[in-house]
Protein backbone atom coordinates (compact mmCIF):
# COMPACT_ATOMS: atom_id res chain seq x y z
CA UNK A 1 0.00 0.00 0.00
CA UNK A 2 1.38 3.19 -1.08
CA UNK A 3 1.91 6.14 2.08
CA UNK A 4 -0.78 8.16 0.59
CA UNK A 5 -3.28 5.55 0.41
CA UNK A 6 -2.56 4.55 4.17
CA UNK A 7 -3.36 8.01 5.21
CA UNK A 8 -6.72 8.23 3.38
CA UNK A 9 -7.39 5.07 4.82
CA UNK A 10 -6.27 6.24 8.34
CA UNK A 11 -8.38 9.67 7.53
CA UNK A 12 -11.43 7.35 7.09
CA UNK A 13 -10.82 4.80 9.55
CA UNK A 14 -11.02 7.79 12.40
CA UNK A 15 -14.10 9.68 10.44
CA UNK A 16 -12.21 12.71 9.74
CA UNK A 17 -13.35 14.82 6.96
CA UNK A 18 -9.90 16.59 5.95
CA UNK A 19 -6.53 15.22 5.44
CA UNK A 20 -3.77 18.42 5.43
CA UNK A 21 -0.12 17.64 4.18
CA UNK A 22 1.82 20.28 4.71
CA UNK A 23 6.47 20.83 5.10
CA UNK A 24 7.31 20.77 7.91
CA UNK A 25 4.70 18.66 10.18
CA UNK A 26 3.19 14.87 10.34
CA UNK A 27 0.01 14.72 8.13
CA UNK A 28 -2.76 16.51 10.43
CA UNK A 29 -6.21 14.77 10.10
CA UNK A 30 -9.76 17.19 10.90
CA UNK A 31 -11.78 14.86 13.18
CA UNK A 32 -15.46 16.64 13.92
CA UNK A 33 -13.88 20.20 13.39
CA UNK A 34 -10.76 19.81 15.36
CA UNK A 35 -7.17 18.95 13.73
CA UNK A 36 -5.53 16.10 14.94
CA UNK A 37 -1.65 15.71 14.51
CA UNK A 38 -0.65 12.83 13.52
CA UNK A 39 2.27 12.25 15.21
CA UNK A 40 3.26 9.03 14.40
CA UNK A 41 4.45 9.96 11.09
CA UNK A 42 7.67 11.87 10.78
CA UNK A 43 7.56 15.31 9.65
CA UNK A 44 6.91 15.64 5.97
CA UNK A 45 9.21 17.25 3.33
CA UNK A 46 9.20 18.81 -0.09
CA UNK A 47 10.36 15.34 -1.70
CA UNK A 48 7.35 13.68 0.09
CA UNK A 49 4.50 16.19 -1.02
CA UNK A 50 5.99 15.84 -4.71
CA UNK A 51 5.97 11.81 -4.92
CA UNK A 52 2.31 11.90 -3.30
CA UNK A 53 1.38 14.69 -6.27
CA UNK A 54 3.27 12.22 -8.97
CA UNK A 55 1.70 9.10 -7.96
CA UNK A 56 -2.22 10.51 -7.64
CA UNK A 57 -2.25 13.04 -10.93
CA UNK A 58 -2.75 13.01 -14.32
CA UNK A 59 0.29 14.66 -16.43
CA UNK A 60 -2.26 16.86 -17.98
CA UNK A 61 -3.42 17.97 -14.61
CA UNK A 62 0.35 18.78 -12.88
CA UNK A 63 0.90 20.58 -16.31
CA UNK A 64 -1.94 22.80 -15.15
CA UNK A 65 -0.79 23.24 -11.77
CA UNK A 66 2.61 24.24 -13.23
CA UNK A 67 0.72 27.00 -15.54
CA UNK A 68 -1.98 27.89 -12.70
CA UNK A 69 -0.22 27.48 -9.05
CA UNK A 70 -3.55 25.59 -7.88
CA UNK A 71 -5.26 22.79 -8.96
CA UNK A 72 -8.37 20.68 -7.79
CA UNK A 73 -9.10 17.38 -8.75
CA UNK A 74 -10.88 13.78 -7.58
CA UNK A 75 -9.47 10.92 -6.65
CA UNK A 76 -10.43 7.32 -5.53
CA UNK A 77 -9.88 4.46 -3.69
CA UNK A 78 -11.54 1.47 -4.51
CA UNK A 79 -14.12 0.13 -1.50
CA UNK A 80 -12.92 3.12 0.65
CA UNK A 81 -13.76 6.97 -0.73
CA UNK A 82 -13.61 9.68 -3.06
CA UNK A 83 -11.57 12.62 -2.30
CA UNK A 84 -12.04 16.14 -3.31
CA UNK A 85 -8.14 17.28 -3.93
CA UNK A 86 -6.78 20.63 -3.50
CA UNK A 87 -2.89 21.60 -4.24
CA UNK A 88 -1.44 24.79 -3.69
CA UNK A 89 2.05 26.70 -3.21
CA UNK A 90 2.85 27.53 0.06
CA UNK A 91 6.53 29.59 1.06
CA UNK A 92 8.30 27.16 -2.04
CA UNK A 93 6.72 23.82 -1.10
CA UNK A 94 3.36 21.91 -1.98
CA UNK A 95 0.47 21.70 0.33
CA UNK A 96 -2.67 19.04 -0.60
CA UNK A 97 -5.73 19.15 1.30
CA UNK A 98 -7.91 16.11 1.14
CA UNK A 99 -11.87 16.22 1.77
CA UNK A 100 -13.25 12.90 2.03
CA UNK A 101 -16.49 12.43 -0.30
CA UNK A 102 -17.96 8.82 0.68
CA UNK A 103 -19.10 6.70 -1.83
CA UNK A 104 -22.64 6.45 -0.40
CA UNK A 105 -25.26 9.83 -0.59
CA UNK A 106 -27.22 10.09 2.84
CA UNK A 107 -30.92 10.54 2.47
CA UNK A 108 -32.40 14.15 3.90
CA UNK A 109 -33.50 12.89 6.66
CA UNK A 110 -30.19 11.34 7.73
CA UNK A 111 -28.30 14.52 7.09
CA UNK A 112 -30.66 16.53 9.14
CA UNK A 113 -32.04 18.68 6.27
CA UNK A 114 -34.87 20.76 6.59
CA UNK A 115 -37.77 19.11 5.47
CA UNK A 116 -39.43 21.75 3.09
CA UNK A 117 -35.99 20.82 0.78
CA UNK A 118 -38.07 18.36 -0.63
CA UNK A 119 -40.92 20.43 -2.16
CA UNK A 120 -38.02 23.44 -3.29
CA UNK A 121 -35.93 20.83 -5.32
CA UNK A 122 -39.17 19.52 -7.09
CA UNK A 123 -40.09 23.22 -8.41
CA UNK A 124 -40.05 23.28 -12.27
CA UNK A 125 -38.17 26.33 -12.12
CA UNK A 126 -36.31 29.18 -10.33
CA UNK A 127 -33.63 29.68 -8.50
CA UNK A 128 -32.59 27.45 -5.19
CA UNK A 129 -29.32 28.98 -3.20
CA UNK A 130 -27.37 26.32 -1.10
CA UNK A 131 -24.85 28.69 0.89
CA UNK A 132 -22.47 28.61 3.95
CA UNK A 133 -18.91 28.92 4.37
CA UNK A 134 -16.38 25.93 3.32
CA UNK A 135 -16.90 22.85 4.94
CA UNK A 136 -19.90 23.20 6.01
CA UNK A 137 -21.62 20.77 3.83
CA UNK A 138 -23.03 22.27 1.32
CA UNK A 139 -21.99 19.64 -1.50
CA UNK A 140 -23.85 17.22 0.44
CA UNK A 141 -26.95 18.73 1.10
CA UNK A 142 -26.92 19.08 -2.89
CA UNK A 143 -26.47 15.76 -3.69
CA UNK A 144 -28.78 14.65 -0.97
CA UNK A 145 -31.29 16.91 -3.10
CA UNK A 146 -30.25 16.07 -6.29
CA UNK A 147 -30.86 11.88 -5.02
CA UNK A 148 -34.42 12.85 -3.92
CA UNK A 149 -35.06 14.41 -7.21
CA UNK A 150 -33.30 11.51 -8.84
CA UNK A 151 -36.22 9.08 -6.93
CA UNK A 152 -38.96 11.13 -7.35
CA UNK A 153 -39.03 13.15 -10.50
CA UNK A 154 -38.19 12.23 -14.10
CA UNK A 155 -35.97 15.50 -15.23
CA UNK A 156 -33.12 15.99 -17.39
CA UNK A 157 -30.00 17.29 -14.56
CA UNK A 158 -26.63 18.45 -15.86
CA UNK A 159 -24.09 19.39 -13.01
CA UNK A 160 -21.02 21.25 -13.25
CA UNK A 161 -18.89 20.83 -10.49
CA UNK A 162 -14.73 21.48 -9.31
CA UNK A 163 -14.66 18.72 -8.81
CA UNK A 164 -17.12 15.81 -9.03
CA UNK A 165 -17.46 14.81 -5.89
CA UNK A 166 -20.78 12.61 -5.39
CA UNK A 167 -20.96 10.34 -8.61
CA UNK A 168 -25.26 10.07 -9.17
CA UNK A 169 -25.98 6.80 -10.99
CA UNK A 170 -29.66 6.98 -13.32
CA UNK A 171 -32.90 6.27 -11.60
CA UNK A 172 -36.11 8.42 -12.60
CA UNK A 173 -33.46 11.33 -13.67
CA UNK A 174 -31.00 11.38 -16.80
CA UNK A 175 -27.73 13.27 -15.10
CA UNK A 176 -24.80 14.42 -16.99
CA UNK A 177 -21.81 15.37 -14.65
CA UNK A 178 -19.26 18.10 -15.90
CA UNK A 179 -15.96 18.25 -14.13
CA UNK A 180 -14.41 21.60 -14.40
CA UNK A 181 -10.66 21.17 -15.93
CA UNK A 182 -11.31 17.77 -17.42
CA UNK A 183 -14.88 18.47 -19.10
CA UNK A 184 -14.75 22.29 -19.45
CA UNK A 185 -12.82 25.45 -18.93
CA UNK A 186 -15.33 27.56 -16.78
CA UNK A 187 -18.78 27.34 -15.21
CA UNK A 188 -19.79 30.51 -17.10
CA UNK A 189 -18.91 28.53 -20.34
CA UNK A 190 -20.22 25.12 -19.34
CA UNK A 191 -23.72 26.71 -17.92
CA UNK A 192 -24.37 28.29 -21.32
CA UNK A 193 -23.55 25.19 -22.90
CA UNK A 194 -25.86 23.32 -21.17
CA UNK A 195 -28.68 25.50 -21.54
CA UNK A 196 -28.04 23.67 -25.25
CA UNK A 197 -28.56 19.60 -24.15
CA UNK A 198 -32.75 20.39 -23.11
CA UNK A 199 -31.94 20.68 -19.04
CA UNK A 200 -34.55 20.69 -16.56
CA UNK A 201 -32.15 21.16 -13.88
CA UNK A 202 -28.51 22.72 -13.48
CA UNK A 203 -26.62 22.00 -10.26
CA UNK A 204 -24.34 24.78 -10.80
CA UNK A 205 -20.98 23.93 -8.03
CA UNK A 206 -19.83 27.67 -7.32
CA UNK A 207 -21.19 30.68 -8.81
CA UNK A 208 -17.94 32.81 -8.30
CA UNK A 209 -18.54 35.50 -10.87
CA UNK A 210 -20.28 37.71 -12.39
CA UNK A 211 -21.08 35.93 -15.79
CA UNK A 212 -21.70 32.87 -13.69
CA UNK A 213 -24.42 34.25 -11.80
CA UNK A 214 -25.94 36.67 -14.84
CA UNK A 215 -26.46 33.19 -17.13
CA UNK A 216 -27.56 31.39 -13.70
CA UNK A 217 -30.48 34.37 -13.70
CA UNK A 218 -31.06 34.01 -17.16
CA UNK A 219 -31.53 30.21 -17.04
CA UNK A 220 -33.87 30.35 -13.92
CA UNK A 221 -35.92 32.93 -16.18
CA UNK A 222 -36.12 31.06 -18.99
CA UNK A 223 -37.72 27.92 -17.02
CA UNK A 224 -34.99 26.50 -15.85
CA UNK A 225 -34.59 25.04 -11.99
CA UNK A 226 -31.01 26.33 -11.05
CA UNK A 227 -29.73 25.09 -7.80
CA UNK A 228 -25.77 27.06 -6.99
CA UNK A 229 -23.90 27.53 -4.12
CA UNK A 230 -22.17 30.85 -2.16
CA UNK A 231 -19.95 31.34 0.71
CA UNK A 232 -22.17 33.24 2.38
CA UNK A 233 -23.95 33.06 6.20
CA UNK A 234 -27.00 34.48 6.30
CA UNK A 235 -30.04 34.84 3.82
CA UNK A 236 -29.75 38.69 3.82
CA UNK A 237 -25.80 38.53 3.03
CA UNK A 238 -27.04 36.10 -0.04
CA UNK A 239 -29.04 38.62 -1.46
CA UNK A 240 -26.83 41.68 -1.10
CA UNK A 241 -23.68 39.25 -2.46
CA UNK A 242 -25.36 38.33 -6.17
CA UNK A 243 -27.08 41.89 -6.32
CA UNK A 244 -23.72 43.98 -5.46
CA UNK A 245 -21.40 41.63 -7.46
CA UNK A 246 -23.52 43.60 -10.73
CA UNK A 247 -22.31 47.28 -11.94
CA UNK A 248 -24.33 49.90 -9.83
CA UNK A 249 -26.43 50.45 -13.28
CA UNK A 250 -27.26 47.18 -13.53
CA UNK A 251 -28.50 46.43 -10.04
CA UNK A 252 -32.18 47.73 -9.51
CA UNK A 253 -33.07 45.14 -12.62
CA UNK A 254 -31.02 42.57 -11.02
CA UNK A 255 -33.00 42.93 -8.07
CA UNK A 256 -36.07 43.02 -10.46
CA UNK A 257 -34.98 39.38 -11.87
CA UNK A 258 -33.57 37.50 -8.70
CA UNK A 259 -36.80 38.53 -6.50
CA UNK A 260 -38.70 36.59 -9.94
CA UNK A 261 -36.42 33.46 -9.75
CA UNK A 262 -35.27 33.36 -6.46
CA UNK A 263 -37.62 30.16 -4.69
CA UNK A 264 -34.90 29.47 -1.86
CA UNK A 265 -32.31 30.39 0.28
CA UNK A 266 -30.78 27.98 2.50
CA UNK A 267 -27.87 28.80 4.82
CA UNK A 268 -26.01 25.99 6.43
CA UNK A 269 -23.12 25.22 9.22
CA UNK A 270 -21.73 22.17 11.29
CA UNK A 271 -21.56 22.09 14.81
CA UNK A 272 -19.57 19.83 17.52
CA UNK A 273 -22.07 17.02 19.01
CA UNK A 274 -22.70 17.82 22.59
CA UNK A 275 -20.93 14.52 24.40
CA UNK A 276 -20.51 12.55 21.02
CA UNK A 277 -18.77 12.45 18.02
CA UNK A 278 -19.94 13.77 15.09
CA UNK A 279 -21.11 17.26 13.93
CA UNK A 280 -24.87 18.22 13.76
CA UNK A 281 -26.09 20.80 10.80
CA UNK A 282 -27.84 23.85 11.93
CA UNK A 283 -29.91 25.44 8.46
CA UNK A 284 -31.63 28.84 7.89
CA UNK A 285 -34.08 29.07 5.57
CA UNK A 286 -35.62 31.54 3.29
CA UNK A 287 -38.53 30.36 1.13
CA UNK A 288 -39.35 33.48 -1.54
CA UNK A 289 -42.38 34.21 -0.14
CA UNK A 290 -44.33 37.84 -1.69
CA UNK A 291 -43.16 39.73 1.70
CA UNK A 292 -39.60 38.39 0.83
CA UNK A 293 -40.35 38.68 -2.59
CA UNK A 294 -40.51 42.18 -1.98
CA UNK A 295 -38.11 43.07 0.14
CA UNK A 296 -35.48 42.30 -2.25
CA UNK A 297 -37.18 44.30 -4.96
CA UNK A 298 -37.71 47.33 -2.80
CA UNK A 299 -33.68 47.16 -1.68
CA UNK A 300 -34.75 46.05 2.06
CA UNK A 301 -32.57 43.15 2.53
CA UNK A 302 -31.91 44.24 5.92
CA UNK A 303 -35.63 43.40 6.95
CA UNK A 304 -35.46 39.50 5.67
CA UNK A 305 -34.45 38.65 8.68
CA UNK A 306 -37.56 39.63 10.67
CA UNK A 307 -40.08 37.77 8.05
CA UNK A 308 -38.05 35.00 7.98
CA UNK A 309 -38.53 34.83 11.85
CA UNK A 310 -42.08 35.11 11.98
CA UNK A 311 -42.53 32.70 8.86
CA UNK A 312 -41.97 29.75 10.55
CA UNK A 313 -45.35 28.17 8.87
CA UNK A 314 -43.69 28.63 5.37
CA UNK A 315 -40.85 26.70 6.18
CA UNK A 316 -38.91 29.33 7.30
CA UNK A 317 -36.40 29.63 10.10
CA UNK A 318 -33.39 31.89 11.13
CA UNK A 319 -29.87 30.34 11.73
CA UNK A 320 -30.25 31.51 15.57
CA UNK A 321 -33.72 29.56 15.73
CA UNK A 322 -32.41 26.03 14.30
CA UNK A 323 -29.60 26.95 16.93
CA UNK A 324 -32.02 27.21 19.79
CA UNK A 325 -34.01 23.92 18.53
CA UNK A 326 -30.63 22.18 18.79
CA UNK A 327 -30.08 23.33 22.08
CA UNK A 328 -33.56 22.28 23.80
CA UNK A 329 -32.70 18.88 22.41
CA UNK A 330 -29.47 19.10 24.37
CA UNK A 331 -27.58 18.36 20.92
CA UNK A 332 -24.79 21.00 21.31
CA UNK A 333 -23.33 23.31 23.76
CA UNK A 334 -24.11 27.24 24.29
CA UNK A 335 -21.16 27.95 23.73
CA UNK A 336 -20.78 26.36 20.21
CA UNK A 337 -24.08 27.84 19.26
CA UNK A 338 -22.43 31.54 20.17
CA UNK A 339 -19.57 30.51 18.17
CA UNK A 340 -21.20 30.03 14.89
CA UNK A 341 -24.26 32.19 15.16
CA UNK A 342 -24.11 35.62 12.79
CA UNK A 343 -25.62 37.62 15.94
CA UNK A 344 -24.28 36.14 19.11
CA UNK A 345 -26.38 38.87 21.05
CA UNK A 346 -29.51 38.31 19.14
CA UNK A 347 -29.25 34.38 20.08
CA UNK A 348 -28.54 35.34 23.72
CA UNK A 349 -31.92 37.53 23.89
CA UNK A 350 -33.77 34.49 22.04
CA UNK A 351 -32.47 31.84 25.04
CA UNK A 352 -33.43 34.75 27.51
CA UNK A 353 -36.38 34.88 26.14
CA UNK A 354 -37.44 31.13 25.87
CA UNK A 355 -36.34 29.81 29.33
CA UNK A 356 -38.48 32.85 30.89
CA UNK A 357 -41.30 31.98 28.66
CA UNK A 358 -40.93 28.15 29.76
CA UNK A 359 -39.95 26.98 26.08
CA UNK A 360 -38.68 23.31 26.92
Amino acid sequence: MSQIDEWLRLLVELGGSDLHLRVPSPPVIRVDGELVIQGQYANLKTSDLEAVLDEIAKPEQKETFLREKELDFAYSLAGVARFRVSVMRQRGTLSLAFRQVPFQILSMERLGVPAICKELILKPRGMILVCGPTGSGKSTTMAAMVDYLNQNASRNVITIEDPIEYLHSNKKCLIAQRDLGDDTKAFAVALKHALRHDPDVIIVGEMRDLETISTAIAAAETGHLVVGTLHTTDAAQTVDRVIDIFPPSQQQQIRLQFSQVIEAVLVQTLIPRLNAKGRVPAFEVMVASPAVRNLIREQKTHEITNVIQLSGKDGMQTLDQSLSDLLRKNLISKEEALLKSSHPEKLQKLLQYQATAGFR
